[in-house]
């Protein structure tokens, strides 16, 4: 499963990469978007096992 849990971890990167640039432009519906995506993709890393390590709050703006 090392493709896919790499492509998993990468995903979650992503998103929290992408939370936090909506949160600091102050974009309210970006972030909602992309709290959704990190959402999803930790969803997904759960169901499979996957450890992603931590750091999933965000601050909010």
């Amino acid at each position: 499963m090392g493709g896919f849990a790499d492509a998993v971890r990468e995903r979650v990167r992503e998103a929290r990469a992408a939370v936090a640039a909506a949160v600091e432009a102050g974009d309210a519906y970006e972030a909602a978007v992309a709290r959704d995506e990190l959402d999803d993709a930790l969803r997904v890393a759960r169901g499979h096992g996957i450890d992603i390590g931590g750091g999933v709050e965000v601050e909010e703006g």
